[in-house]
């Protein structure tokens, strides 16, 4: 494959089988994905991707919805390879029959080609049907005893290269006064520590200013609470990669945004970089004008 070789994955499979979840997995991995391209606009569409810089890898969702794709994929698969410019896998996703016949019945709903009849001869019809794409395939994974969390990771593990970052940390300070971050995962309190605010000399700056962090960080019960918060992050960050997660958010709140959770949330930021994707943001920051707390 050549430096300017372009991924195309093409995911398809039973309906039922997990293409949703794979989906909003191969998009947490860095994939340009689409739904439901309608065949006739495959071509196109590559012409555009290939001439796009920012996009390297592709996955194009196809199912029942649109079933001319079927009888055609082989031919258009070898026209996008013979330019060398594209390097395609096709990723089937099954399921036992009774599984599926579950996850319908859990979600209520329609199969596509059930329409008045029973489901499981729907299904039966299905799999008739893309049974030739089904021996095309270069990877089936059968979903049937798979959570989505295991589905997840099964495609991350397989299509994941070391050039992608699947997961990044978000570290916020705010201020507790003007209400809590929405998209926060966790949320700390550090109104506890000891607060720069009522120190004239410290008062006109924030905890991005050296004065107010060696303050807050050289209080007694800083560096306890400190390492203690730190550990607990090791321990839980690993778990959330395992379940999937893409990005974490960290928030950290003080009174007024200022001073305390600003020095932490620079501090965690630093650390954590060490291991993972981090950013850090200061919500409050842009409100300072030397009187908030």
């Amino acid at each position: 494959m050549t430096e300017t070789t372009k991924k195309l994955l093409i995911v398809t499979g039973m309906s039922g089988a997990g293409k949703t979840v794979a989906i909003q997995s191969l998009e947490d991995m860095g994939y340009f994905v689409v739904d439901n391209l309608p065949p006739a606009l495959l071509p196109h569409f590559w012409e555009l991707i290939i001439t796009t810089k920012d996009i390297s890898r592709v996955a194009v969702v196809i199912d029942l919805r649109v079933k001319g794709f079927y009888e055609d994929l082989q031919d258009e698969i070898n026209s996008l390879e013979d330019t060398k410019k594209v390097h395609t896998n096709i990723v089937f996703l099954d399921a036992a029959n009774d599984e599926l016949v579950t996850r319908y019945k859990e979600t209520r709903r329609a199969h596509p080609l059930a329409q008045n009849g029973r489901l499981l001869d729907a299904i039966n019809q299905e799999r008739a049907l893309v049974e030739p794409i089904k021996k095309m395939a270069q990877l089936v994974i059968d979903t049937t005893n798979m959570s989505a969390a295991e589905l997840k990771a099964d495609l991350k593990a397989k299509f994941t290269d070391e050039q992608t970052t699947v997961f990044s940390i978000e570290v916020m300070s705010f201020g507790f006064k003007y209400g809590l971050p929405i998209d926060a995962d966790i949320v700390m309190d550090v109104r506890f520590l000891p607060n720069p605010y009522y120190l004239p000399e410290l008062r006109p700056f924030t905890g991005l200013d050296r004065r107010v962090s060696d303050y807050v960080m050289h209080q007694p019960a800083t560096e306890d609470f400190y390492q203690k918060f730190l550990s607990l992050l090791e321990t839980t960050i690993p778990g959330y990669i395992e379940e999937g997660k893409a990005n974490l958010t960290i928030a950290i709140g003080c009174t007024g945004g200022q001073h305390r959770s600003v020095a932490l949330a620079q501090r965690l930021a630093h650390d954590l970089d060490q291991d993972y994707k981090v950013d850090v943001t200061h919500r409050e920051i842009w409100r300072y004008k030397g009187g908030s707390k």
